[in-house]
């Protein structure tokens, strides 16, 4: 099992100083946050993609490009790549390089962002999110496989005799997260095509989750790709740790109260009850963390939000050694624990690679 963070990259106000980063410092700390992942011995480290403020990850390959540079072991994967704005040949052209660049260390999770606004500015309607989708991610998918590709559909251009450069790295296409906060369109789009669906998890209560990955599970089994235990989820989350509870709570509670992306609604104490996001101390974290896995089953991958709402770089980095040193060994141990054999692993490039190479002996063999 894989765990690691993911950011959305927000400029927000440190409520307990007034203080605001710089788009600058912003960036240079969401390197500094990556860096210190793989230190902890975290195994993802995942950005969003953003284009309206407060939010600097609008160029989400180019970030992790750059800390594939200072890293050697973590996987990069977005946590968002707009499927419904970005045109499907850039984002074939993009994480096949950034495969190159960083070793094969690279994930794409595809979604359609929550912001309206950003589909008219790049030539889209958000009315048609969903045949966007699906259409791009089409198209996506035969550019990563065939070396020559001919295509019409009707969102964009045809493409005649295209020929993606580069190929993926060993001709092993990123591995595919499909990502979802509430529409079953996505994990079905997941199931259909045998990728990896995940839930965001950060808004919702479990019962909402159970559904969405039950049906992914499912619908997996459905199309032929195995059993729905062999399906690949993720999970989202969000944590605030402190080695006291009370403390936790206290330190966070500012910032909770004044997040851009769900603050000024219910309250801390409501949102935790109702939400999986956990406040209080690394006992606590694991406690409700090993407990997702009574609703979605055994799963692949634990991503934690843990840089959000103006928290200063500082608190972080100390966030980080917290999971590292406390709370990421105990859940690998207990997560372990009466795993069925037939669990997959989370998905890796070598892990791609050999299952393409069994794939062809198996077929040589048939063939023989």
């Amino acid at each position: 099992m894989q765990f690691g963070i993911f950011t959305v990259g927000d400029v927000t106000p440190d409520p307990t100083t007034g203080r605001t980063p710089t788009e600058a410092e912003r960036i240079r700390a969401t390197v500094a946050i990556a860096r210190k992942a793989e230190e902890v011995g975290l195994d993802v480290f995942a950005t969003g993609e953003h284009h309206n403020p407060p939010f600097v990850p609008s160029s989400p390959t180019t970030l992790l490009a750059y800390i594939a540079a200072q890293t050697e072991r973590i996987i990069l994967s977005t946590s968002t790549t707009l499927i419904t704005t970005s045109d499907p040949v850039k984002i074939a052209e993009d994480f096949s390089v950034l495969q190159h660049l960083s070793g094969g260390r690279t994930d794409v999770m595809l979604g359609r962002g929550n912001t309206g606004p950003v589909y008219p500015w790049f030539g889209q309607d958000i009315r048609q999110a969903i045949p966007l989708t699906v259409e791009n991610y089409g198209l996506l998918r035969r550019l990563w496989r065939e070396e020559t590709v001919d295509w019409e559909g009707r969102f964009r251009s045809a493409l005649q005799g295209f020929t993606l450069a580069p190929r993926p790295l060993d001709d092993v296409p990123p591995f595919v997260w499909h990502a979802s906060i509430r529409t079953p369109e996505i994990p079905e789009l997941a199931a259909y095509f045998g990728d990896g669906f995940f839930a965001n998890h950060i808004f919702w209560p479990a019962s909402h989750t159970r559904e969405l990955v039950g049906l992914y599970r499912r619908r997996f089994a459905h199309y032929g790709h195995g059993t729905p235990e062999q399906a690949v989820v993720g999970l989202g989350g969000q944590v605030f740790m402190r080695p006291d509870s009370q403390d936790a709570v206290n330190e966070f509670r500012p910032y909770f109260d004044n997040a851009p992306v769900y603050g000024h609604g219910p309250s801390l104490e409501e949102f935790t009850r109702q939400t999986p996001l956990t406040v209080g101390s690394p006992a606590e974290v694991i406690e409700k963390t090993l407990g997702f896995r009574e609703y979605v089953g055994d799963y692949q991958r634990q991503l934690f939000l843990i840089d959000h709402a103006g928290l200063p770089v500082k608190t972080v980095l100390e966030q980080l050694d917290l999971l590292g040193e406390e709370v990421v060994p105990v859940l690998r141990r207990e997560f372990a624990k009466d795993r069925p054999a037939g669990t997959p692993a989370g998905p890796t490039h070598a892990s791609l690679l050999r299952a393409r190479e069994d794939a062809t002996d198996e077929g040589e063999a048939e063939a023989r």
